[in-house]
């Protein structure tokens, strides 16, 4: 009895202690500067070192329980952050250990990689891209920050704005497409989203933007793979985007994992210190990915984990995520000089400004509030809204005889491997998804037509491969049938429906990180099954589920319909039903050129000519011209592409004036007309192409965009500013020039079928 006063007298103090820190930190407190300023003045170095680490905390698949290593670390200052943690109770246990059990009581920031949507999952960020629709976008950012805040996470590694021009990368479908200025449009949109107005809310979260720079031009389309390229092309394709992002005020910024100049991204002093934090002047966070201090040892720069942290510090790296260099480390390059005093400074400020930013400073509790789970997660009206979303983001690429929409009075066939499964609607990257709360495609289809009209069969496997479809499925995993009787039984049920439907495709970890492939083309053996259900005769409708583009080459040579689905997250089959009974038109638009073989991969609209070019459309071989001796250059489909329920009408192309000074203006406009029975949204896109600079510059370039809806019969005018802006470009220094001269100024539904009218810039 005793001994358990003592333990009580000698705990009172160390209560009242935390009690008072804590009730400090709630009041309000000074500007921001000042208050950083104050606090690291009280830090010791191994403080300051502490909060340069970010680690795994929990494992969000499972919900096992907290790591009691990370707890300790914790509690001894060692610890800046944790990541992939699930749970406002889980985490509040967790910024209890930071605030009341470590020195200074500074709050912990808790990410996740919350890439499109929480438990409501909106499209992949590649489909969200095709809806070239900026609000939805922002209000899918929004509301997936609300969620992921609901539950204790308060940043996010997301907005993904990495070039993608090869189809083969998996990482393709995290992106926003080929196109640098859409690139730069969504990913603005998607800060706004997370962030909001300052993070002047609790259902704002920190934004991250990745992966800096260049990642998507890894070669031969491999995950993590070497990138080399000229700084021209750097600034004027890949660097845009990220430099958008900046400038939206996005709160930070990750390093990729490939080479810059032979630099490893993370240690690289010329693409953090010089362009991003000087050309840009971004001053947010830098965080490392996953490891990537200790991979550059493989690269071979650094000498060893040491030697490759001070580099990464010093080159305006901020926080390192999983690798433990900084940790381990700096305290000895410290010692002897390696580093600075002012270098560790300089990162540790950076990661107490982001939880000043977040507010955790003045209630470390702020993401913590358990009653907003039921409020604020899987609402009905999330729900409703990502359904809206998902449906302006499929792609018809084709429709014969108008065979879409459905009738609902008609017997339908579904068939695929894909028609009967939740979690794989949700693509790659959905890592808070409940799959067992959605519906699949087969359920949302039988709710439609009733009972009766909807005949159902597999059809196949995924790939005749079993360790191919096994290493694509992570979650959502498909049932292996024999293919032959399989097959079998999809021709009886589609002999006897009106119309065939084929949910076919690749599986959602088909495409993603580490999902790199070699071949484009839809799996093996569902094609062979396709091919035999378009034998039959019967009208078939391809839903083709992909994260990339893909090669449908003999698909559209022999399928009556086909609409790029991608994977349309939670909302995905009522979204689909809803655009294939006609409630709703199908709208989106390509953000990714679509080739005709693999061949042609990297392929692009915004390409540079060449001293010997084939005429764009040209069917025949040119000797000595830059073609194939087997494929004609153009692509299937080409980027901006997309059709719909209705038909639209482009009028005469006409300029305000032919002729602008450098600083002037002149406008650009087109009347557009729905010729068609049903309302619908159409995406106008205008393009500009400079005839003659000091630089080769593109075939031509996105400079503009509106997405428009007009009911049957209605017309707008739609009109498109030309101002410097549009007709700059950078040198391989990163300045931004605008040479006088010709530019041809286009406009239509996509990069290839346009009108073009020419002005002169003097």
């Amino acid at each position: 009895m005793k001994k358990l006063l003592i333990c009580v007298l000698i705990a009172l103090p160390m209560v009242g202690w935390a009690q008072k820190k804590v009730k400090k930190q709630a009041e309000p407190i000074k500007p921001m500067k000042e208050f950083v300023d104050e606090l690291m003045s009280r830090m010791t170095i191994e403080e300051k070192i502490g909060q340069l680490n970010l680690q795994v905390a929990g494992d969000i698949v499972t919900g096992g329980a907290v790591n009691t290593d990370v707890g300790r670390r914790i509690a001894s200052g060692q610890m800046g952050g944790v990541f992939n943690l699930k749970g406002a109770d889980r985490i509040r246990e967790l910024q209890d250990v930071a605030v009341k059990q470590s020195r200074l009581g500074i709050p912990l920031i808790i990410g996740m990689d919350v890439i499109h949507g929480y438990e409501t999952v909106f499209p992949i960020p590649l489909a969200l891209s095709c809806s070239w629709d900026e609000q939805a976008v922002e209000q899918s950012a929004h509301i997936a920050a609300k969620e992921a805040s609901a539950d204790g996470i308060c940043w996010t590694f997301s907005p993904m704005v990495d070039i993608c021009v090869d189809a083969r990368w998996g990482r393709t479908a995290e992106s926003n497409g080929e196109d640098p200025y859409l690139s730069s449009k969504l990913g603005q949109a998607m800060v706004r989203g997370y962030e909001g107005k300052a993070l002047s809310t609790s259902e704002n979260i920190l934004s991250c933007v990745k992966h800096y720079a260049l990642y998507g031009g890894a070669e031969a389309g491999r995950d993590y793979n070497t990138v080399d390229m000229s700084h021209l092309r750097m600034y004027n394709q890949y660097f845009p985007s990220y430099k958008a992002c900046a400038e939206a005020g996005a709160g930070s910024f990750m390093t990729s994992f490939n080479v810059v100049d032979g630099v490893p991204a993370t240690a690289n002093s010329w693409l953090i210190n010089d362009v991003l934090r000087t050309q840009w002047g971004y001053d947010g966070l830098v965080v490392t990915d996953y490891g990537s201090i200790g991979e550059m040892l493989v690269h071979g720069v650094g000498g060893d984990l040491k030697g490759a942290s001070a580099m990464a510090l010093k080159a305006g790296t901020d926080m390192d995520m999983c690798a433990e260099g900084f940790l381990h480390t700096l305290m000895q390059s410290y010692e002897d000089g390696t580093v600075s005093m002012a270098d560790i400074d300089k990162a540790c400020r950076r990661v107490l400004e982001a939880k000043y930013k977040l507010g955790l400073f003045e209630n470390p509790y702020r993401y913590c509030d358990a009653s907003r789970r039921a409020k604020d997660i899987f609402t009905q009206e999330n729900r409703r809204i990502a359904r809206d979303i998902a449906a302006e983001t499929f792609v018809l690429l084709k429709n014969a005889n108008n065979i879409l929409p459905l009738q609902k009075d008609k017997k339908i066939a579904l068939i695929g491997p894909l028609a009967d499964n939740a979690a794989n609607l949700c693509g790659n990257w959905a890592v808070a998804a409940v799959p067992d709360r959605y519906k699949t495609l087969k359920e949302a289809m039988q709710e439609r037509v009733g009972a009766g009209r909807l005949l159902y069969a597999q059809g196949s496997n995924v790939c005749r491969d079993a360790e191919e479809q096994k290493a694509g499925e992570f979650g959502s995993a498909i049932a292996r049938v024999d293919d032959a009787q399989a097959k079998q039984e999809a021709l009886r049920i589609a002999r006897e429906a009106d119309v065939i439907v084929c949910a076919m495709g690749e599986l959602g970890n088909m495409s993603g990180e580490a999902s790199s492939r070699s071949r484009l083309e839809i799996p093996d053996v569902q094609r062979e099954l396709l091919e035999a259900l378009v034998q039959t005769g019967k009208p078939v409708v391809l839903l083709h589920f992909s994260g990339r583009a893909t090669v449908l080459t003999w698909e559209q040579q022999h399928v009556d319909a086909i609409m790029n689905v991608w994977f349309g997250g939670s909302e995905a089959a009522e979204a689909m039903c809803d655009v294939l009974f006609g409630e709703k038109s199908p709208s989106g638009h390509l953000t990714v050129t679509m080739p005709q073989a693999l061949g042609q991969v990297p392929i692009y609209y915004n390409h540079l000519n060449t001293g010997r070019p084939v005429p764009e459309g040209a069917n025949e071989f040119y000797k000595y011209r830059s073609n194939y001796l087997d494929v004609r250059n153009d692509p299937l489909y080409p980027f901006g592409y997309g059709l719909s329920y209705t038909n639209f009408a482009y009028g005469e192309l006409t300029l305000s004036a032919k002729e602008m000074g450098l600083n002037g203006k002149l406008t650009v406009s087109v009347t557009v007309t729905n010729t068609g029975t049903r309302d619908a949204d159409e995406v106008v896109q205008l393009y500009i192409h400079d005839l003659q600079a000091s630089v080769s510059r593109p075939v031509k370039e996105l400079k503009g965009f509106r997405r428009i809806h007009l009911k049957a019969g209605e017309s707008q005018q739609v009109e498109f500013p030309i101002t410097r802006q549009q007709l700059s470009f950078y040198n391989a220094n990163g300045e931004e020039l605008t040479e006088p001269g010709e530019f041809d100024i286009m406009v239509g539904p996509n990069s290839r079928d346009v009108q073009t009218s020419r002005i002169v810039v003097k």
